[in-house]
């Protein structure tokens, strides 16, 4: 098979199986981006995410990942949701509203590499979402599926940032897309000048360490800091400003994926809910989504913080 076909048939492929936007880049080490990290590490804006200190190899170089490899698939997944929460419902960001993103897409790159093999014959690869060292944004710039937004997130001109990114990292060659050179943003500034926060510094650089998202999912303290107070303007559960005040978001169009359906308490449930929540309710109604990885401790510590805007 030469290698336009295959290149077609994977981007066929991609489409099948529910995937938006499918681009293909050359496996090579990235050592501008090995810079950048470095740098953002050794500022300490991963605040105490320290598992982004590990594995620096791994996520600069893909054949690190897979030997031999040739290289990297972008695939992205649309999560925009067409519901909304209530009014009085603690906020919670639009990519938990449904099932845990790591089962749903984890499941289609199963059933990717699957295809690919009975297809291409057998060959070494491995799919990622979000749960090894992989730079999923660089490689989506390097396969031309957007640019990196002042808020650090991938945007695509036709769609907006509303996606989840997968890899596939195999030995196979393809015919590659060129990268993404030109950059949309613009002079505005809105994602910065609204972060509630202070989060988003300038040259598309977050501090990971005064994220709202940082705060209510990743930090396992039991208490927020002080200094947070007032500020998380009601998001119990990862934060959406820097998305939804974007003006490339106005292309984001409704997900189709049965399984991202929104559970019916995120939308409705107002704070006297949450908080009356039991933990065997919590866990039940919760079991398949990521609001699972802050754990019931961490939920109520964050409804508590929003609420009473200091501790218990």
């Amino acid at each position: 098979m030469d290698l336009s076909k295959r290149t077609l048939s994977i981007k066929q492929t991609a489409e099948r199986l529910g995937f938006d936007f499918c681009g293909i880049a050359k496996a090579m080490q990235l050592d501008d981006d090995a810079r950048r990290l470095e740098q953002w590490l050794s500022n300490g804006y991963q605040g105490k995410m320290n598992y982004m200190e590990n594995h620096f190899d791994l996520r600069i170089n893909p054949t690190r990942l897979v030997p031999g490899a040739k290289s990297v698939i972008t695939l992205l997944f649309n999560y925009f949701p067409s519901e909304k929460q209530s009014d009085n419902a603690p906020r919670i960001s639009k990519y938990a509203y449904g099932e845990d993103y790591h089962e749903v897409i984890r499941d289609r790159l199963k059933e990717f590499l699957q295809l690919l093999k009975s297809e291409f014959g057998n060959f070494d690869g491995r799919g990622f979402v979000d749960s090894a060292p992989v730079l999923e944004r660089s490689w989506a710039v390097q396969s031309g599926l957007g640019w990196i937004g002042k808020n650090g997130q991938l945007i695509h001109k036709k769609a907006g940032s509303f996606f989840f990114i997968a890899s596939l990292i195999v030995d196979l060659e393809f015919e590659y897309d060129a990268p993404t050179t030109t950059h949309h943003c613009g002079s505005c500034t809105r994602c910065i000048d609204q972060c509630p926060t202070d989060a988003i510094l300038p040259n598309k650089v977050v501090d990971g360490s005064k994220c709202i998202s940082y705060f209510t999912i990743e930090l396992k303290d039991s208490l927020i800091p002080d200094q947070m107070k007032d500020k998380f303007q009601q998001w119990m559960f990862g934060c959406d400003v820097c998305q939804d005040v974007c003006p490339w978001n106005r292309f984001a169009h409704p997900h189709h994926e049965p399984r991202f359906k929104p559970v019916n308490e995120i939308l409705n449930f107002s704070l006297e809910d949450w908080l009356e929540l039991t933990e065997e309710t919590f866990k039940q109604t919760f079991a398949h989504s990521p609001l699972k990885r802050s754990k019931f401790e961490g939920i109520r510590r964050n409804l508590h913080f929003i609420n009473s805007g200091h501790h218990e």
